[in-house]
């Protein structure tokens, strides 16, 4: 589909449906963005529910529950606003990324996209984009000044990669990606090889233990926040919101509840170090599979990467940067697998790996870029 010269990526929700479950409430643990052309409801009706949000770069947004739990206005689940929330709580599951390319993605972590059952989720995301016009065309003009510039500093710097043969190895390789023991000789050769290649690597067992230290530090940065507002959120099956929080100073990893009122329960805690990744059964690795394959192919994943570069002074080559970042991205969710294993018991198959990327793709999507969701 094209929109005045520019034309929109849908594949990613294209033969997939969506649903709003009972219960669920997620994506109103999100604050959302209030556009200009809506405040005056809030405003004449609901004043005291703007706030600014924190963060570097703060925007008008709906009020908390105690600042930290779910929005003002769901009771008991439901949305006391409906008919007037605002755009981005219309918006989710999907995120119109603005980038190289204009794609429409998908949060997994929305238990309705798994249930097979819903609306079309390409009409729908349709619709979206159509309202969105307006916000998408200033997007699409901003991002196109800073990927040229992106480029040009690769160019310069000498790190400049073809994205698509890039993806196409991963492509090529994706059965290996699921294996520990490969991902750990790719970052192993990504420190030594200034342009590495995937082809004909093979993992080694030995590096397990290494690599386990490398997967919990992972897991502890992505955890860390001093603020639980920031922090990741599983909703369970069972629909509850749950919160695991990182302490640095005692390496812990503790798991809290956060009720309907804003309130947080602590229910447990684990040694970080002590949560060691567990064998994924082969269903599970072929879940895995098809998750690594949908992030191969997000253009909000290629962003993070040059996001990444940016931050590194493009020190790294394009292919090792890409690499590195699927490679840790991937032993960040078998942990988050293991240590969901070691909470609930989901264990390491179909089942196990679905929780996880449920409890993960929320905050994939929400990683650094050097584009923009609209």
């Amino acid at each position: 589909m094209r929109m005045a010269n520019t034309e929109i990526d849908y594949s990613e929700v294209r033969g997939k449906k969506a649903e709003c479950p009972d219960g669920c409430g997620l994506c109103c643990l999100c604050q959302p963005e209030v556009l200009a052309e809506e405040r005056h409801f809030f405003e004449k009706n609901h004043s005291r529910s703007l706030v600014k949000s924190k963060g570097p770069e703060p925007y008008l947004a709906l009020a908390l529950k105690k600042g930290k739990g779910s929005c003002v206005f769901l009771n008991g689940r439901r949305c006391s606003v409906y008919n007037n929330r605002p755009t981005y709580c219309r918006q989710f599951p999907y995120h119109i990324y603005i980038g190289d390319k204009v794609k429409v993605e998908l949060d997994l972590s929305c238990r309705g996209v798994w249930t097979g059952k819903g609306a079309d989720a390409e009409t729908e995301a349709k619709e979206i984009v159509a309202k969105a016009e307006g916000r998408i065309r200033k997007a699409v003009r901003e991002a196109g000044e800073i990927y040229r510039e992106f480029y040009h500093y690769c160019k310069e710097a000498g790190v400049m990669g073809d994205p698509e043969e890039i993806r196409a190895s991963v492509c090529r390789n994706i059965d290996n990606f699921t294996d520990i023991t490969y991902l750990g000789k790719v970052m192993e050769m990504i420190m030594t090889e200034p342009v590495m290649t995937l082809e004909g690597l093979k993992g080694s067992p030995e590096d397990i233990e290494e690599l386990n230290e490398a997967a919990a530090e992972t897991a502890m940065e992505s955890l860390a926040t001093d603020d639980p507002v920031n922090a990741p959120v599983y909703c369970d099956e069972k629909w509850n919101w749950n919160i695991f929080l990182a302490d640095s100073s005692s390496g812990r990893i503790d798991w809290m509840l956060l009720d309907d009122d804003g309130d947080l329960t602590k229910k447990g805690s684990v040694k970080a170090s002590d949560i060691k990744i567990r064998p994924i059964e082969p269903d599970g690795k072929e879940l895995l599979k098809k998750y690594i394959s949908l992030l191969n192919q997000r253009e909000s994943f290629l962003g993070n990467v040059f996001s990444l570069m940016d931050e590194n002074d493009y020190e790294d080559d394009m292919a090792n940067a890409y690499y590195g970042c699927l490679c840790t991205t991937i032993l960040d969710l078998m942990w988050r697998a293991s240590m969901l294993d070691h909470f609930f018991g989901t264990g390491m198959g179909e089942r196990g790996i679905m929780e996880a990327i449920i409890f993960f793709d929320m905050d994939r999507l929400d990683a650094p870029t050097i584009g923009a969701f609209v």
